[in-house]
């Protein structure tokens, strides 16, 4: 955040949580799972290639090792929910300008580890095998 406020860049994510609540209100919170998907991966489809190549990534390993996850949009961007609450989200670098995407996870992922543990991680289009294995065993233990 500025000294001014909000970016142009969070002004725009949080216009489109607010699109994302109308609509799925509007839906009466059932919303179609395979439409919903569609609107991830069209959303997908707009990012720059780097961001786009590393999102489908993340997306085909989120739903690879966790599909009882339900993908849909969250402020904009691919995420991936239990009971209508996001589990984990990848945040685009482009999205907020920033040098790298994240893959983040809120407080519904059973990460607990002792008194301390990381809730986001940096990814880059670099990603190995074993990067794709950690992402892949991260999202399996946050899905419970």
């Amino acid at each position: 955040m500025g000294e001014t406020g909000f970016t142009a860049e969070e002004r725009a994510a949080m216009k489109e949580r607010a699109r994302e609540t109308r609509g799925a209100r509007r839906a009466g919170g059932k919303a179609d799972p395979e439409k919903v998907e569609k609107e991830v991966l069209a959303k997908i489809a707009e990012m720059e290639d780097g961001d786009r190549a590393l999102a489908e990534r993340v997306h085909a390993l989120v739903t690879g090792a966790a599909p009882q996850l339900a993908p849909k949009l969250w402020y904009g961007m691919p995420a991936y929910a239990r009971d209508g609450k996001v589990v984990c989200f990848f945040q685009c670098s482009a999205k907020f300008k920033a040098r790298y995407s994240t893959l983040g996870f809120n407080d519904p992922a059973r990460l607990d580890d002792g008194a301390m543990w990381p809730t986001a991680f940096a990814v880059t289009p670099d990603l190995t095998a074993d990067d794709e294995a950690l992402i892949s065993a991260l999202v399996r233990r946050a899905a419970g």
